[in-house]
């Protein structure tokens, strides 16, 4: 196994996307896919994990703050099984509250209003989920 884990934060316009290692518990950010009504173009998927070959997917979990589920939080629990049922990878829910608050205000903090662009957000906010993860499963 080689340590690598994508993850993916899951949006209905926009899927942002990290990659990590396990073994230094760090992340980075990869890209922003576009979405459909929640629907991402499979192919790019597809390429991510050919190209990086993870040994599991994390998908943040979307969760209202008193830990209920809110009506993105299925969604994104089919976005996960499908991508475990199309390629075959091992994949993981994880609470992402307040990831997307957490990565405005760190893209902000190094680079004003125009790093707060959809994208960067979204891609961020990926990498807090992958951190967070490793935090919790180390």
């Amino acid at each position: 196994m080689s340590g690598t884990l994508l993850a993916f934060d899951f949006g209905t316009k926009s899927i942002g996307v990290a990659i990590g290692q396990r073994i230094t518990g760090t992340a980075r950010p990869l890209t922003a896919l576009k979405a459909q009504n929640g629907t991402p173009d499979w192919n790019l998927i597809e390429r991510l994990l050919k190209e990086w070959q993870p040994d599991e997917v994390v998908v943040g979990l979307p969760l209202n703050m008193d830990g209920s589920e809110q009506l993105l939080t299925a969604r994104a629990r089919n976005f996960a099984n499908k991508i475990h049922g199309r390629f075959g990878v091992r994949v993981a829910l994880h609470d992402e509250r307040l990831s997307t608050v957490e990565a405005r205000s760190g893209l902000f903090a190094h680079g004003g209003y125009r790093a707060l662009n959809k994208g960067s957000v979204d891609s961020a906010s990926a990498v807090i989920i992958l951190e967070s993860y490793f935090e919790q499963h180390v």
